[in-house]
């Protein structure tokens, strides 16, 4: 009988320019780790880290306690160690959820698929978003490159290209509450039909640069005429910082999830370094420093 599980869960960036709400990718950058443990009364919540202790406010206390509801178990340990920044756009939420969901299910041995799993870890979400989002959340879990759908909730899974690369600037800057509604609220209530209709072609242009394993055709399509120009003024230098990567030899240039991290598309032949410190130049020239790493499509959440 297992009595504790340890979960590893990766970072991922949600969105990549045109596929809002839609498209997720893990990376292989920073992780959580969330252990479940059987024992006492009720749920509890463990961390050194500052982050809300309070079941219903926590995003892996929360998959966990609806958890425990549908499949009537109590007495449950739940220690979180982060390893994802908070409040960048790298799915900090998300990966502590989809790290609780496979450790749920897993110290219980529930077996269940993984749509269900997605559905439980995008609970989690309402802590942080106020609102139940997928893309994050099925993306740490699942691993690879992530298209939700919804109504009914479907998550499809593909493996991304080997040669794949993304460079992150992290700028140095205060994170607001709720940064995530926050970053909700500048989107447009309309939008015009001929930027929706290049937003959707280059969807589409990512998921076959997936299914054909084109980097190239990847980097090339992540262009986004709705949400990134609605967000941008939320990042000091984004537009210098955006210049700068493609200059440096990025394909493709966007804000991370809801950011305020900025994802550059590349692959293994492109000068990875200097297309970070072309990054880093940017936010320089809007005296904000940053953060950069250099990492690859990860695999999902484990049970380590």
């Amino acid at each position: 009988m297992i009595s504790k599980v340890v979960v590893k869960a990766p970072c991922s960036t949600a969105n990549l320019g045109p596929g809002f709400d839609v498209f997720g990718l893990a990376l292989d950058a920073y992780y959580d780790t969330v252990t479940l443990s059987k024992g006492g009364k009720g749920i509890r919540i463990q961390s050194f880290d500052s982050i809300p202790l309070s079941v219903d406010n926590n995003t892996a206390g929360i998959v966990i306690k609806q958890m425990a509801k549908k499949f009537k178990k109590d007495g449950i340990i739940v220690k979180i160690k982060k390893g994802v920044p908070v409040g960048f756009g790298l799915g900090s939420s998300a990966a502590s959820a989809a790290a609780a969901a496979l450790g749920f299910n897993s110290l219980f041995n529930l077996r269940l698929d993984s749509n269900t799993l997605v559905k439980y870890a995008g609970m989690g979400e309402k802590a942080s978003a106020g609102s139940i989002h997928y893309d994050n959340a099925a993306a740490s879990l699942l691993g690879g490159f992530v298209v939700v759908t919804t109504d009914p909730l479907n998550v499809l899974h593909l493996i991304p290209p080997k040669d794949l690369v993304l460079c992150i600037a992290i700028p140095m800057i205060p994170v607001p509450p709720k940064k995530t509604q926050l970053s909700r609220s500048v989107l447009p209530s309309k939008v015009k039909i001929s930027a929706t209709v290049r937003n959707i072609s280059n969807a589409a242009a990512i998921v076959v640069g997936i299914l054909k394993k084109d980097s190239v055709l990847i980097g090339n399509s992540i262009k986004d005429e709705i949400v990134e120009p609605a967000r941008q003024h939320l990042i000091p230098g984004f537009a210098k910082v955006k210049k700068n990567a493609l200059q440096a030899g990025a394909l493709g240039v966007t804000i991370s999830g809801a950011g305020p991290a900025v994802i550059a598309f590349a692959t293994s032949k492109s000068n990875s370094k200097k297309i970070c410190k072309a990054m880093e130049k940017g936010f320089a020239s809007a005296k904000t420093e940053c953060h950069t790493v250099i990492c690859k499509p990860s695999k999902g959440a484990t049970v380590i």
